[in-house]
Order: C-alpha cells, then sequence, then structure tokens
C-alpha cells in the first residue's frame, strides 16, 4: 500500500521511540532495559484506548530483534535485509500478534505454548503480541501462567489491555507492568497541528482543539477526527469552529451559555427556542445533558480553572462569560442544577420521548433558577437538597438505611391466612428453623452465613450490613415473615456491627468441643490404640450441645 493513501492513524504511526508523544517514562525505562540487556519474561501495558500499547508492542519487538542494534533503528527507512520492516508490517514469522478478544479459549493459549516450544527460525527472540489480553478466559490464563513464569530464553510476551481489574492478580505479578497516560491536550494539540501542516490541510486552530477534546487524550482518536476533517471540504477552504461542529455532532458552547442565562431569568420562551435550535443540529438529549453539567462544573469551579485546564472545551470569549456570570449564582443554586440534571440523565434510559423528557427539564431548572438567597427561600432549598440526595442515595445498594416493607396489594388475602399456619418466632434461631421447615433454602442459607444480628424483637429485625447478602433478601423474608406469622415485620440495617454469623458461631463451637474433647481420657485411651486417629468433626445436634 502506497503511504500516501493510507489512514493519518497509519501513515504516522511511531517506529521508534523517540517517536512517541506522551510516554516519555516508560519510553526511556524500556530502552534502558533493552541496552542493559535486563529484559522481562512478560510486559504489561494498559492504558485507554489509542495511546500506543500495541505500537510500543510493536516498537519493542523492533527492538529485541534488529541486527544493528536498537541504537541503528532507522526512524523513516527500515533496516536493509532485517526483521524491522516485517514486524512494523505485521508479518514477521517470529513476532506472533494474537487478538484475545477472537481468541479466547483454552485451546487458542495451548496452541500458542506448544508453538513457543521452537526456538525462533530467523530473528533472536520470538514474541507473542496478545492485544485485549483481558478477555482471555480464567482456564486460558490458567494454562498460560507456568510458561509466562519461566519461559525460554528466546520467548518474551507482550501484553496490552484498557481493563486492567479483569487480569488475575497471578498474571500481572509476572509481567513487568506500565500504566501509558492519556495524552496532555497541549501535546497532543501540537502533533495533530504537526501533521495537518504536513498534509497541507486547512484546519483552524479551534476545530483542532475540538479534534483534542473529543479525543479525550487518544492519539489514534484524534488522527481519525484529523483525517475526517480533511477529508469534509474543499482544499481551499479551512476548516472552521462552527463546520467542525457539525461534522463531530458538536454545538457551540455559546449557545448552551446564552441557553443558561435565560434560564436564570426564567425566559420560558428563549430558552425552548435555543434548545430546539440546538436538537435540530443534531444533539441527541444525552449529549446536551452530559454537556450541561460539564457547564455547570465549570460555573461552580471557574474561578480555580485556567483557560488551559478546561481541555479546550472553551474558547477565550466563552471562558469570559462564564466567567463573570458565575459571581451572580448562589453554589447552592448550581448544586441543585447538578442534582436534578443527574436524575433527568438517569431517566433518560426509561422515557420513550427524550426530547420532551429535556424539555420538562429545563422548565424544571427555570422554577429552581428563581430562587433567591433569603433565609426562607434557602431553608427550603436545602430541603430540596435532602430530597433529591435522599433520593438518589436510595438507588445505592451499600446505604445503610430503614427499609420499610411494602403492603401487599390485595388486603383481603391477610384474612385467608388460618390461624395454623401463624407462628411465633422469638429469636433468630427459631426463624432458621421455620425456614428449614418450610423448606426455604436461600433465606436459611443467607440467615446463616450472611446476616450479622444486632437486634431482633417482635415485628423487627435489625442486622449490619453485608455486600455478600442477597440483594432480595429483604424483600424475600418480609414477605415469607408476613405468610408465617400473619403480621408485618420491620428489617433495618444497622452501622453498628453485630454479632458473628450463626454459621461462624457453629465453627467456633466446633472448635471448642473438639479442643475440649482431644483432652479427655476417652480420647487419650483412643490414641493409644490407634495412634493414626485424629478428631476432626463434631454433631452439633448432639449432647455436644450441652454444657456438661
Amino acid at each position: 500500500m502506497n503511504k500516501n493513501t493510507k489512514v493519518l492513524a497509519l501513515k504516522y504511526r511511531p517506529q521508534v521511540f523517540e517517536d512517541l508523544i506522551g510516554q516519555e517514562i516508560v519510553s526511556e525505562t524500556i530502552l534502558n532495559s533493552i541496552k542493559a540487556n535486563k529484559i522481562p519474561n512478560a510486559y504489561l501495558f494498559t492504558g485507554i484506548r489509542g495511546v500506543g500499547k500495541t505500537t510500543i508492542a510493536r516498537i519493542i519487538a523492533k527492538s529485541l530483534n534488529c541486527k544493528k542494534g536498537i541504537d541503528s533503528i532507522s526512524k523513516t527507512d527500515s533496516c536493509e535485509n532485517c526483521h524491522c520492516e516485517a514486524i512494523a508490517n505485521s508479518n514477521h514469522i517470529d513476532v506472533l500478534e494474537m487478538d484475545a478478544a477472537s481468541k479466547t479459549g483454552v485451546d487458542d493459549v495451548r496452541d500458542l505454548i506448544e508453538f513457543s516450544r521452537y526456538g525462533p527460525t530467523s530473528a533472536k527472540y520470538k514474541i507473542f503480541i496478545i492485544d485485549e489480553v483481558h478477555m482471555l478466559s480464567k482456564q486460558a490464563f490458567n494454562a498460560l501462567l507456568k510458561t509466562l513464569e519461566e519461559p525460554p530464553e528466546y520467548l518474551k510476551f507482550i501484553f496490552a489491555t484498557t481493563e486492567i481489574k479483569k487480569i488475575p492478580i497471578t498474571v500481572i505479578s509476572r509481567c513487568q507492568r506500565f500504566d501509558l497516560s492519556r495524552i496532555k491536550s497541549s501535546e497532543l494539540l501540537k502533533f495533530i497541528k504537526d501533521i495537518k501542516d504536513k498534509e497541507g490541510g486547512k484546519v483552524s486552530d479551534d476545530a483542532l482543539r475540538l479534534i483534542v477534546k473529543i479525543s479525550e487524550g487518544s492519539v489514534r482518536d484524534a488522527l481519525s477526527l484529523l483525517d475526517r476533517a480533511l477529508l469534509t471540504l474543499d482544499s481551499n477552504v479551512e476548516l472552521d469552529l462552527k463546520s467542525a461542529q457539525k461534522i463531530f455532532g458538536f454545538f457551540d458552547k455559546s449557545q448552551l451559555i446564552e441557553l443558561f442565562e435565560f434560564i436564570l431569568k426564567g425566559k420560558e420562551s428563549k430558552v425552548i427556542e435555543i434548545y430546539r435550535k440546538i436538537y435540530d443540529q443534531g444533539i441527541e438529549p444525552k449529549v446536551f445533558i452530559n454537556d450541561f453539567l460539564e457547564l455547570l462544573y465549570y460555573f461552580k469551579n471557574i474561578n480555580s480553572l485556567t483557560l488551559e485546564g478546561t481541555n479546550f472545551s472553551l474558547n477565550d470569549e466563552e471562558f469570559r462569560r462564564i466567567k463573570n456570570l458565575s459571581d451572580q449564582i448562589d453554589s447552592k443554586v448550581l448544586i441543585l442544577f447538578w442534582q436534578f440534571t443527574i436524575s433527568t440523565l438517569d431517566e433518560l434510559s426509561v422515557v420513550s420521548n427524550q426530547y420532551l423528557s429535556i424539555e420538562m427539564f429545563l422548565i424544571r431548572l427555570m422554577h429552581l433558577g428563581s430562587i433567591k438567597s433569603n433565609d426562607e427561600q434557602d431553608i427550603d432549598m436545602d430541603n430540596s437538597l435532602k430530597t433529591i440526595e435522599t433520593k438518589e442515595q436510595s438507588k445505592t445498594v451499600n446505604q445503610i438505611k430503614n427499609i420499610s416493607q411494602e403492603e401487599k396489594s390485595k388486603p383481603e388475602i391477610q384474612t385467608e391466612i388460618k390461624s395454623e399456619k401463624k407462628s411465633l418466632i422469638k429469636s433468630l434461631e427459631e426463624l432458621i428453623a421455620v425456614c428449614s421447615k418450610h423448606r426455604e433454602v436461600k433465606l436459611k442459607y443467607e440467615l446463616e452465613k450472611n446476616v450479622n444480628l444486632v437486634k431482633f424483637e417482635k415485628n423487627l429485625i435489625e442486622i449490619s450490613f453485608n455486600e455478600s447478602l442477597d440483594k432480595n433478601f429483604v424483600k424475600d423474608l418480609s414477605s415469607k415473615l408476613f405468610e408465617w406469622t400473619g403480621e408485618r415485620w420491620i428489617i433495618t440495617f444497622s452501622q453498628l456491627k453485630g454479632e458473628i454469623s450463626v454459621e461462624n458461631k457453629k465453627k467456633d463451637l466446633k472448635k471448642l468441643i473438639i479442643d475440649k474433647s482431644k483432652k479427655s481420657q476417652i480420647y487419650q485411651d483412643v490414641l493409644k490404640n490407634f495412634p493414626d486417629a485424629e478428631l476432626i468433626d463434631v454433631d452439633l445436634n448432639g449432647k455436644e450441645n450441652s454444657n456438661d
């Protein structure tokens, strides 16, 4: 393929360490280790998409196998009769690149291991580059462990992943890990600006800044967007910010600032008019909400930010307007706006008409924007904040809170409960026994293993929070308690630690009985006749539970 016909992300892909941007520390460390011949068995690179993980892997492969040595690798021309060009083109016989997203099974890894038993054909090292390594199955990782820890001298592994948390710690510990950072906005802007000049493209600096913002620190994303920008308009016309916003689906932030001003003034018709213009530009409601949240952040923290610190999201004029307007807005109003906006973002996933939902959201904000700073209204706003916070916090699983039980839809069910069904439950142990009687195995398991009792009273059970507890436990237990007793029960979570679980109580009791039994004369007599004998268990349902 002619180099000039390649997309920019391939055409300007770094070929040596010096070409990399934003990863200087990583490059220097690897370079020094190769020069010192202290090469690890496996490298592990992690970071967001497009920051250079696979690129660095190929550069390492070239550096290890170049016939002229690492210092002789050319930035532009490949070495004659060397391995560098083949590695760069991903067609070298001794450098195998595998996409773990498509080859996830243990059989694929076993084939890889089998292939690794044979030395390199022509190069110094046989290198396996595995991209998206976190996609491998658990069995595949286990099959790889031994080879990874003690590979042959000629074999090196290079892993790349965007999800480091999904990789087993046993694998990570066998690798030399490098965390690749997002590319700084200033560095990325300079990089794509240089490429724009090399390509002879006409793109304004504001449009380039927009590309940097959208790419979020990814070089590959930035080059792909630049490719689109260079191909969109006639070569004689410069791509300005407004045209770039239309191409990439972004709208002018000045429109959003103007909309915010009219919200505070309570001018409903103007607010709706501006939003409809934004919507007509092809902006999705969720994108609008996210940009609105970003704007709220700037209003709240503009005094502690610099223009460069906004990641090129704002131009000079927008920065000035936000700074002037922020002095007129109470921080409490901004926080209240933020909470309502977050709530609306959740609503968008369940409503059928997102467009109408956004319009109602803006109308609600106008009423909130009329809040003044007198004492009475401050109190109302605080109460509103508490209401919103309570609503948001109710969605959090790990929150410690009192849970009130729902009434059944048909009250006549209560009258149908026969007296013989009613049970009197006075303790946790009795509750477990009732669960066992009614064959509620799941509830019995949770009560024994994951419940730490704080208080057990009539129609009230208080337990400490346990993350292992099934999310439907409270609902299921309260329903069954009503069925068994004919009465409503309240189950609450407490901040107190509570007692140890029933299962742990049994384990402690069993250990105590075993230790006591081992000291008895009967046990000693048994050992005399059967030296290999050992007491390993006791029956807690027998007389061992007595106090003798």
